[in-house]
Formats: C-alpha cells, structure tokens, sequence
C-alpha cells in the first residue's frame, strides 16, 4: 500500500469539507458559548482515577478493517462501558471513514455521567465550535495533521469554549510540538496513520518523552489486560480502547479487565467473579 494512503485521503476530505463550509465563525464561536452543556472535565477524570483509566471507544467500523459494530446502539454501549467502569467515552464522529455522526455522541452523552472525547478529524476552528456545540467535552488534535500555528489556535478556541483536547503524537518530535502547543493531555497512538499498521511498542519507546505533570494516554491496537499492564507500568495514565472491546461479548467484563489485570484468570481470560 503506498504511504499516505488512508491519513492523507482522509484529511483531503475533511480539509474539502472545511473549505466548502461558509458560516460565519465569529457566529457560530457565539453559538457555542451560548449554548454548549456544562463540561464534564475530561481531563481532571484522567488525573482522579485510581489506577489506569481506560477511554472506552465507540467506534461502528475501521477504513481498514471494515464493519465492527456497524448497529451499534450508543445509548445502550455507553452504559455497559460505564458500568465497566470507564472513566470517559471516545466516540467517533466521522461518517464516510468510520461510520460515526454527531448523533452517536449526543445519544452517548444522554445515556452517562462520562466525559466525551469527540474523535475525528479536527482541522479548522469550525469542528471545535461543532464539538462543543454537539455536548463533547474534550476534542481530538492529531498533531501529524496540523502545523503548529493550527495546533496553537485549536487548542486555544477549545480552552475558550470550555473543552479539554487530547492531543495526539506517534513519535518524540511530535511529543515536542504537542508540549510547544501546551498540552495537559497528550495520547501516544500506536498505529500508523499512513498504512493503519499498529506497533504494539510504541507507546512504551515513546512514553519517556512526555512532561511530568503531562497526563499520558496510550491510545491503538491494545489487545486485553496483559498489554494495558504493561502501558501502565510505562506511566501512562490512561488507555484508549476501541476495537477489543466494542467487538466483545461482555463489553463491560472487557472493560473491567483492562482496569484491573488481576480479574484474568489462570488461563488470562476474564473472571467476572474475581
């Protein structure tokens, strides 16, 4: 597959998208100072759990995998992520490359008392003002997406409107530019946004890049309790999941497995009566 194939494709629609959108920004900044929900901190439930929090992800299909939960219900996914004991939600909103939409966060949101990350992708000051306005609590900024200036102004706009933003690198330079731009929050994806092939170390080489004080969010490809150990002894705060647990059978039993790795049994399957 030729690199650049899935993150520049992607971004080219979204920065089409953004071109093609003509209201006014100043109005719709109005808008979502009027009219957004309080936030219900997305970063400060990173820094108050107990233990590794996991940002349980809702999330229909992958651009390179397919269909994953395409029927999903996010009312219904939410509570069992949150009576798995998920300390916030990510939900993706893009349609065309994930099948995701405003509604899914919206009827996410009604269904919890979580924090909501709106996952897509952010490239003008207009998907900050929409994430407010649609009740997300936090906003994605992938920084191999955006030039510093960008990063400067979205981070900026979102801490206007009340968000928190997780801003999202894959190597140290990357970490670099996310401390330039001021991030609290800093997730460390672990797959390849030009061929979408996860390395399952990255998290871990890249993690002693990031600040004290930074929280640290691993986020791709983590496959159950025995790798979310070892992203938590590497210092990270939080675990990003989408796949393994949106796909389970028990998606709260997944969940509580990541939050806990003592609730495997022998076999390293989990135990619900641990």
């Amino acid at each position: 597959m030729r690199r650049g194939t899935y993150l520049d494709r992607i971004l080219a629609e979204h920065r089409a998208a953004a071109a093609a959108d003509d209201r006014d920004l100043a109005q719709l900044v109005a808008r979502a100072e009027a009219s957004v929900p309080d936030p219900r901190g997305f970063a400060a439930a990173l820094r108050s759990v107990a233990g590794l929090g996991v940002i349980a992800e809702l999330k229909r299909r992958s651009p390179s995998k397919g269909d994953l939960a395409a029927d999903l219900d996010p009312g219904s996914v939410a509570r069992e992520y949150a009576a798995g004991g998920a300390v916030a939600l990510s939900v993706l909103t893009d349609g065309p490359n994930f099948g995701g939409s405003p509604d899914d966060l919206i009827a996410a949101r009604a269904a919890v008392e979580l924090p909501v990350l709106r996952k897509d992708f952010t490239v003008t000051e207009h998907d900050v003002c929409d994430a407010a306005l649609m009740g997300a609590d936090a906003v994605l900024l992938i920084v191999a997406a955006l030039d510093d200036d960008e990063l400067a102004r979205f981070s900026g706009l979102a801490g206007h409107l009340g968000l928190d933003t997780l801003v999202e690198a894959h190597n140290e330079a990357e970490v670099e530019r996310a401390v330039a731009a001021g991030a609290e929050v800093i997730g460390v994806n672990q797959r390849d946004l030009y061929t979408f092939e996860v390395d399952h170390e990255r998290a871990v080489r890249v993690a002693a890049s990031i600040p004290e004080g930074v929280v640290k969010v691993a986020e791709s490809g983590i496959r159950g309790p025995d790798e979310a150990a070892i992203l938590a002894a590497a210092g990270f705060d939080a675990i990003l999941v989408g796949e393994s647990i949106v796909t389970s059978a028990d998606r709260a039993a997944a969940v509580a497995a990541l939050r806990d790795p003592s609730t495997r049994s022998p076999s390293g399957a989990f135990d619900p009566y641990r």
